[in-house]
């Protein structure tokens, strides 16, 4: 394939195609300079390095998310809200598993700050009020949610949950109502 036409935009969705494929942590260089059919070097005009790579790839699959989660609970509130939330959250994860992981990857705070990062957290926090809980119950809030979203999805992936009878999805589905009755009856601080 020729060099012309690569761009870090097409670099970077390519990157993320592949990490689809074969993993996140397996997405190099020479990887992908493979899957265009050049050279190593022929990428370096339009990323610096594996980690700039690697960046970039979280930066997208982070905005990805983004907005799913945002056509999810558009008009939504409360424990409607947090259902569509968690299910949009679960639903990249199993389309996308490799761009989910990269969502999981620590950004420097520059980066952080102009990704798609602070839109994630405002959309939680957004929930959150529908639950009437203020910072510091928010980010205590949001954590949680956090972890157990991400823990749940990377347990299912993992195929932990398949060796018992009760099915996965009911499992879910008793873990959003708890969190619903618990973001409820949030204990005072």
């Amino acid at each position: 394939m020729a060099r012309a036409g690569l761009t870090a935009d097409r670099l970077t969705q390519a990157a993320a195609d592949l990490a689809d494929e074969v993993g996140f942590e397996n997405v190099t260089v020479s990887a992908l300079a493979r899957h265009f059919g050049v050279k190593d070097a022929s990428l370096y005009s339009h990323i610096r390095n594996a980690q700039d790579l690697r960046v970039r790839l979280a930066v997208l699959a982070l905005a990805e998310l983004a907005d799913q989660v945002a056509e999810s609970i558009a008009g939504r509130s409360g424990k409607d809200a947090l259902v569509a939330f968690a299910n949009a959250y679960r639903r990249y994860a199993h389309e996308h598993p490799g761009r989910y992981s990269a969502t999981q990857m620590a950004l420097d705070p520059d980066t952080a700050a102009t990704s798609a990062a602070g839109k994630h957290s405002e959309m939680t926090r957004a929930i959150l009020r529908g639950y009437d809980l203020w910072e510091p119950d928010q980010t205590d809030a949001i954590r949680l949610l956090h972890s157990t979203f991400h823990g749940y999805v990377s347990l299912e992936r993992a195929g932990a949950f398949h060796s018992h009878p009760r099915g996965v999805e009911a499992s879910w589905l008793r873990a959003l109502d708890a969190l619903d009755s618990l973001l409820r009856a949030w204990p005072p601080g």
